[in-house]
């Protein structure tokens, strides 16, 4: 006998350039019990995206009568479009004892904690300065210069919120960082209540020591 446990939802979040999308990548690459959250979106779909990989893209209707329904853990409308993550396809993971990873801002955080915050563990990652954190941005060549400077000023606030997230990393070298969240991934897969037969498992354990 061997314990069956629940997956987690494991959220990670940080201001843009921190590091969030790279220690992210590397934890889906190291670790084939991690699932990625795929929203559902009104937008359409974009040459390079595939269907159920990227997004499940749906119609205004279909994504109104989700939310109607409390079928959407969290949503948000950006740029006209909107965009959620579904109940059904978290919990059909959970319960399979997958893990699964949420790249989503503060407020998508918490709305996740208003539905399932007893599934949920939460990591902030932070940079070690807002110089290294202007470098990172100006390294990744993908931005104008406006764009890293209203980045920065959002970076304020998405700071502001840190202390609502249960770790916080100072991620000054990836590869630690990456081993950070992964040694508190794997504390969060052995808490008790994450053994969905812990108390038959004690059982049976009482019984062998019974039957000797």
């Amino acid at each position: 006998m061997d314990f069956q446990r629940r997956g987690v939802m494991l959220v990670i979040a940080s201001p843009s350039g921190a590091g969030k999308s790279s220690i992210s990548r590397s934890l889906f690459q190291q670790d084939p019990n991690i699932r990625l959250s795929v929203s559902v979106t009104t937008r359409a779909r974009r040459s390079d995206e595939v269907d159920g990989t990227h997004y499940h893209f749906i119609d205004v209707p279909t994504f109104k009568r989700m939310q109607a329904e409390d079928g959407l853990l969290e949503s948000a409308e950006v740029h006209g479009n909107y965009y959620g993550t579904p109940r059904a396809q978290v919990e059909e993971q959970l319960a399979a004892g997958n893990d699964i990873l949420f790249d989503v801002d503060y407020q998508g955080t918490l709305q996740l904690y208003e539905k399932c915050r007893h599934d949920m563990v939460t990591v902030f990652i932070l940079p070690p300065t807002i110089e290294e954190l202007r470098a990172r941005l100006e390294r990744r060549a993908q931005d104008s210069v406006g764009t890293i400077e209203k980045r920065l000023r959002n970076a304020r606030i998405e700071l502001d919120h840190a202390g609502e997230y249960e770790y916080v990393i100072i991620n000054r070298d990836l590869e630690q960082s990456v081993q950070n969240v992964r040694s508190i991934l794997a504390a969060a897969r052995l808490k008790r209540e994450r053994q969905v037969n812990f108390a038959s498992f004690i059982i049976d354990l009482q019984s062998q020591i019974d039957s000797l």
